[in-house]
């Protein structure tokens, strides 16, 4: 292909599903810009999505593979995968083999990882991570609707005059769905957003209503909403009658969590009058989306939070409506596609289930020798049987499970005792791998082709522009030579993405008479490989009866036996980690702006490291002061599971009693930084999804000392950071090099003597030193062939200063300006401090001096002198409290 040629595919990040225009440049760099034509986006990107060239670098890389950390042929290593496997199966039975894939990974990947294991090899034991956060929707909607559909799609907020964004940040994890909501509020006065979250967060800037709900409190909100509408006359009971089944005894469940409005309130955590003047909003308004992500669905009652909201829908027909709709938003670029071909241990391929007939069409289908025939176990529990010895191969695909998965601790443990564990990447060294028995090279983003499903049923493909690098091939490859050597060889035998997709379209039309199912892409079976390299994007179903869908049920017509959907009564249960005297405060997790997941790709981007450079654990200025805690102090966070040091950010917006922090700091770019440990590992009954919301936790200062800022134009390998001299560390990609932040309890004089002996064991420098033991000030500069290689600073604790301005001069020439600046610590230039606006690169400082200079009074104004907030918007209303912070003074 031409290097000069533009690619349409889309984005590996959230599920959004946003157009990506891709090609390498001159300088053999990838360029990326939004794809104007596709329906997602119609040409934005986010800060995350804007930076995807940055991420492509050989950083890192996984490229060949690894068995027992030898590095092997690819072939080779295959053939032991499929060698220890059959070995496996063959003494332990099908149970003792365990498959743990990613949203991460394309459908067509995912089609041949379930299509193996569960046709092939006889276990349902393959569950994605989509079940840490979507898989409470899922079943929510299999119990209301019959399948697991997501009616609507991005259009409906477009239509709406009320949204409500339940336990959704739609500013920080999809911005581009919230740029489409912010611009849909401009255009449409009538249009009202009501944000349900305990925490204030960036979505409220264009909220008319925020509600700081105690965490936990969903169901019974949204049963008082329920009993609001009937005792009000606001149900459709035409609707009901003709569509529904289940009114009354969801209804009886609704009224008894209702009680008085002024009680329910309380429970809520929120003023009668806010509450009263939400559900008098939804109850005026015909067309009403209510929009939920992590929030609902990562709780022990999840399941029945989802039902709660969509039951408020289906009893006043707000379903189906242009307008109207309940709409979960997936949080990963291809959880759908996972769904739609079963990847979850509870599912079969094509929305089947484990009933005799669909298992029998299935089995019939693929020709499967040995089908499993019940389902398997889920993610939690497929790690506490991985523990136990009774899973005794596990392959993961695609994803960082010693990470992101509750009680992390526990599962690093288990991983380090299994038997057989296989892992294929693109990155060499997450926390995961450092467990694994073999390495195999998968193809990352650029180097892979296949197709994504978003969060609106919106089929995207994602298309190759770059070359893959040494040995990796696209997971669906790695998996289907496992299946050959195995001896399923006719099952596999696939020479393309495109064999895979027309096989799984096909197998969406398996008795499409038997159920009004509504997952069909049956149409798109049979494309020749052209048609389906060209294919653009659209929504399922596509068959001969529909294409391209915007709202589903809009008939009235549901996937259920009756065709009817089902009001599911439910109630309010309180949490099962409970607060105590021991554990007073409760701990929420999530996402922060321009990070993903475990950051192996975005840590990778400069760009996206600045603006959050470390974890924090946000608290409320109340409670910091009780705790008798100041802003940037590093501190004790501890539950049940387990213990970490964080520092912490105070932040009026975040309910008194609440804590919150990010979920993406791994072993790889902190010390402490892995949130998963702390978090319980109860789940949902019924969906199986951990309760990552809400863990009861306690605080207490860090007695540390001393603090420190590295600078290195190289990274220190894993062992090196274990290795500093520091009992807490953070590390910081640069445009040049690296930057860590460390601090302890030994003096900055002791920590400063042995950070010097560390640095000096990692190479040869010239050292120049500069001490203030009055002080306690410690600087040095290592200069490697006249060039700044690196450098620290070393204070007492909360001395010390930002090192914005040293972060550009890595490997630059050792002037006197510079070597002055270094010892003395005081900037040769203006410290502009750190990024606010990713996409433009714009730092803080630069946007204090444009609003001062020009008084500006809108974050419209600011962008035009400095272009922060013009492009994704995300940064918009952390310009407008600068703006308000400046006005003040």
């Amino acid at each position: 292909m031409s290097q000069q040629q533009w690619i349409k595919t889309t984005c590996p990040y959230c599920g959004t599903g946003c157009g990506v225009e891709a090609k390498l440049n001159g300088n053999a760099k990838v360029e990326v810009r939004g794809d104007s034509s596709h329906p997602a986006n119609l040409g934005l990107l986010c800060s995350k999505g804007a930076a995807l060239g940055d991420t492509l670098s050989n950083e890192g890389r996984l490229r060949y593979a690894l068995v027992k950390g030898h590095q092997e042929p690819l072939d080779k290593a295959l053939s032991y995968v499929a060698s220890r496997l059959s070995q496996t199966l063959a003494e332990h039975g099908p149970d003792s083999v365990a498959f743990y894939v990613s949203g991460q990974l394309l459908t067509e990947d995912y089609y041949v990882a379930n299509k193996l294991i569960k046709g092939f090899l006889g276990s349902a034991n393959i569950d994605s991570n989509s079940r840490l956060c979507m898989s409470s929707a899922v079943a929510g909607h299999k119990r209301a609707f019959g399948e697991d559909v997501v009616p609507g799609s991005y259009e409906d907020l477009e239509h709406a005059e009320l949204v409500t964004l339940v336990g959704s940040n739609l500013a920080w994890c999809h911005p581009i769905v919230y740029q489409r909501l912010k611009r849909a509020k401009l255009a449409n006065p009538k249009l009202k957003v009501v944000v349900i979250d305990p925490r204030r967060t960036d979505s409220c800037d264009i909220a008319d209503l925020h509600l700081a709900v105690n965490g936990g409190t969903d169901v019974a909100l949204f049963n008082g909403l329920f009993a609001y509408l009937s005792e009000h006359g606001k149900l459709d009971q035409r609707y009901l009658k003709q569509h529904t089944e289940g009114f009354e005894s969801a209804l009886a469940a609704a009224k008894q969590d209702a009680a008085q409005l002024s009680q329910l309130a309380e429970q809520c955590g929120i003023e009668p009058e806010a509450l009263l003047r939400f559900y008098q909003m939804f109850a005026d308004t015909e067309r009403c989306v209510s929009v939920f992500s992590q929030g609902v669905n990562q709780s022990a009652q999840g399941v029945d939070k989802v039902n709660a909201i969509i039951n408020c829908h289906l009893a006043t027909g707000k379903i189906g409506k242009l307008g109207a709709t309940a709409f979960s938003i997936t949080g990963q670029p291809n959880a759908m596609g996972g769904r739609e071909v079963g990847a979850l241990a509870n599912l079969l391929a094509g929305h089947l289930d484990f009933q005799d007939q669909h298992l029998a069409a299935l089995q019939g289908f693929w020709n499967s020798p040995n089908l499993a025939r019940r389902p398997g176990v889920k993610a939690v529990d497929m790690f506490a049987k991985v523990a136990s010895g009774e899973i005794k191969a596990i392959w993961i695909m695609g994803t960082n499970p010693a990470v992101s998965l509750p009680e992390s601790a526990k599962v690093r443990e288990a991983l380090l005792a299994c038997p057989l564990v296989v892992v294929s990447d693109c990155i060499a060294q997450t926390d995961t791998t450092r467990y694994a028995d073999v390495l195999l090279p998968a193809a990352g983003w650029g180097e892979r082709d296949g197709m994504v499903t978003n969060s609106e049923r919106m089929l995207s493909r994602q298309r190759a522009f770059i070359a893959p690098q040494g040995d990796t091939k696209p997971d669906w490859y790695l998996l289907s030579q496992v299946a050959r050597k195995m001896g399923f060889a006719e099952a596999f035998a696939y020479q393309s993405s495109a064999d895979i997709f027309s096989e799984h379209a096909a197998l969406s039309g398996l008795l499409a008479d038997a159920k009004q199912r509504k997952f069909d892409i049956s149409a798109l079976s049979g494309l020749s490989k052209a048609s389906y390299d060209a294919l653009l994007p659209q929504r399922w179903p596509v068959n001969g009866q529909a294409q391209g869908t915007r709202s589903l049920f809009s008939d009235g017509q549901f996937c259920t036996a009756s065709g009817k959907a089902q009001l599911i009564a439910v109630n309010y249960q309180a949490s099962a980690s409970s607060c105590s005297s021991d554990y007073p405060l409760l701990l929420n997790t999530g996402r922060v702006r321009d990070h993903w997941h475990t950051m192996t790709r975005t840590g990778l981007a400069a760009k996206l490291s600045s603006h959050i450079s470390e974890p924090m654990l946000e608290i409320n200025p109340a409670d910091a002061a009780s705790y008798g805690l100041s802003d940037g102090e590093l501190v004790v966070v501890n539950s049940q599971q387990g213990e970490l040091r964080v520092r912490l950010k105070l932040d009026s917006g975040q309910k008194r009693g609440h804590l919150f922090m990010p979920i993406h700091w791994s072993k790889q770019f902190s010390s402490d930084g892995v949130v998963s440990q702390l978090v319980n590992n109860i789940v949902d009954p019924i969906s199986g999804q951990p309760e990552s919301k809400y863990t009861a936790v306690n605080l207490r200062p860090w007695e540390y000392a001393s603090e420190a800022v590295l600078l290195s134009a190289s990274a220190l390998s894993l062992s090196q950071c274990q290795a500093l001299p520091a009992k807490y560390w953070v590390k910081q990609k640069l445009d040049e090099g690296f930057v860590y932040r460390l601090a302890d309890n030994q003096s900055p004089q002791a920590l400063a003597a042995a950070l010097k002996a560390f640095l000096l064991q990692q190479g040869q420098w010239q050292s120049i030193d500069f001490a203030d033991p009055i002080k306690q000030q410690y600087r040095s500069a290592l200069v490697v062939a006249g060039e700044l290689f690196a450098s620290y600073m070393v204070t007492a604790k909360g001395e010390i200063n930002s090192s914005a301005w040293l972060e550009s001069l890595l490997q630059q020439p050792m002037s006197d300006n510079i070597r002055r600046g270094v010892l003395a610590g005081t900037s040769p230039a203006a410290d502009l401090g750190r990024i606010v606006c990713s996409c433009h690169q714009v730092r803080e400082q630069t946007i204090r001096d444009v609003i001062d200079q020009h008084d500006c009074s809108s974050a419209e104004q600011v962008g035009s002198y400095c272009k922060a907030g013009t492009n994704c918007g995300s940064c918009v209303p952390e310009l407008k409290r600068m703006i308000k912070v400046s006005q003040v003074f």
